[in-house]
């Protein structure tokens, strides 16, 4: 992604090119600082329809800071819903990003990083008014006795990064490949002995948090598998929750246990945060355990803290990758609680993002690990939770659950 540097020489041509963009119908969340010699601030963005990142790169220039304050301000109805390295609130249209305990020293000549994820309706033009520390800041520095030769602004604005849509490089699968079917799972199930409509028996329909609009029933129409599956109907809006609970006791697992979960789904995931499984834990308050996704691509998230696998930062959510439409996709993981260690694969090949290993990774599971983990599992619930706008269709079949890897 290119990076916009708003000078003071082609401030006004540079928002005026944003501005002819943003009228063709593309809007753009762009361009960096306005005014003080010395330091600059780079705003990078990330922007799909109706949400964005945006990455900041803070320079102080010629003096060190031993603790840093970064502000500006929205051209449009950009709202910063959350931040990583840096403490981050908005009033108004203004936003304001202070240092972490770890990164608010920054030497002469040096740099640090920071980012923000948000949701907008109607996308202004190029933040302006950067400060540093109350001080406005564009990097221009002292400027030399006889100006230099300027080339003619851009024309067009270039183009910004959209929401990852394909897997990115991840970890090979065991050269050996785990057996197929439910190899001796103590939970294995393809809902071949439901009888009604309304699951039962081995599933009891459940409501955790609060009912709406979502509904859970029988499908023989769509099935992995034999002649039924579980479908689930997902609204959209907070307070849709609706999920199937195995009754099966999973307490024989121990404090390593495996899953392998075929499921479809209808609607891309959305920016939104959801939830489509979830496992709660003893040793969190009996919070859950989730597994849904976040700015379209698959993730994981503790509702005691609400931490995320991987961080939501564009380098973590690459990491990810999104559950595809309309087919069946063959969804494993593994969670160890003595060493407090996550795994997952989508149709048998690990997913980078979606790992706790143990050793905080920037962008990864850093933010997993900003307290000791060691989770213990009681149960398994498959359905839907929206936390905005998701509403979704999704069907589960041949579920298993056990104490070594299931397959695919």
């Amino acid at each position: 992604m290119t990076i916009l540097r708003a000078r003071p020489a082609s401030l006004v041509a540079a928002v005026a090119a944003l501005a002819a963009v943003t009228a063709a119908g593309t809007a753009l969340l762009t361009g960096p600082a306005a005014a003080a010699p010395g330091c600059r601030v780079d705003y990078t963005p990330n922007q799909w329809p109706g949400g964005f990142t945006a990455n900041i790169k803070v320079s102080p220039g010629d003096t060190a800071v031993s603790g840093w304050t970064v502000t500006w301000t929205y051209a449009g109805d950009e709202r910063v819903t959350n931040g990583w390295n840096a403490t981050v609130s908005q009033s108004g249209s203004t936003v304001t990003a202070r240092n972490m305990s770890y990164n608010g020293s920054i030497p002469a000549g040096g740099s640090t990083e920071f980012g923000v994820q948000g949701t907008f309706g109607t996308a202004g033009d190029a933040p302006t008014g950067f400060s540093l520390n109350g001080v406005p800041c564009d990097g221009t520095g002292p400027g030399p006795t006889t100006p230099p030769p300027t080339t003619a602004p851009a024309t067009t604005a270039p183009p910004t990064t959209p929401p990852p849509t394909t897997a990115p490089p991840t970890t090979p699968p065991p050269t050996t490949p785990p057996p197929s079917g439910c190899a001796g799972a103590v939970l294995c199930d393809g809902f071949e002995n439901q009888t009604g409509s309304t699951p039962s028996g081995d599933w009891s329909v459940v409501s955790p948090d609060c009912s709406g609009a979502g509904t859970a029933t029988i499908d023989t129409s769509t099935t992995h598998s034999g002649s039924r599956a579980v479908r689930i109907n997902g609204a959209a809006g907070y307070c849709n929750h609706v999920f199937v609970r195995t009754t099966k006791n999973l307490g024989n697992l121990g404090s390593v246990r495996y899953a392998r979960i075929w499921v479809r789904h209808t609607t891309a995931q959305p920016t939104d945060h959801t939830t489509m499984i979830t496992m709660s834990d003893a040793a969190d308050g009996n919070r859950d355990l989730r597994l849904g996704g976040q700015n379209g691509a698959l993730q994981w998230n503790r509702a005691s803290d609400d931490a995320t696998l991987p961080e939501q930062s564009p380098a973590g959510v690459a990491q990810s990758v999104p559950l595809p439409t309309n087919r069946w996709a063959c969804l494993e993981f593994t969670v160890d609680g003595s060493a407090g260690q996550l795994r997952t694969w989508l149709d048998g090949v690990a997913v980078a993002g979606l790992t706790a290993d143990g050793v905080p990774t920037h962008d990864i599971d850093g933010q997993w690990y900003n307290r000791t983990w060691r989770p213990q599992l009681t149960d398994l619930k498959l359905g839907w939770e929206s936390y905005g706008g998701g509403a979704d269709t999704l069907w589960y079949d041949d579920v298993a659950m056990g104490s070594t890897r299931i397959g695919c």
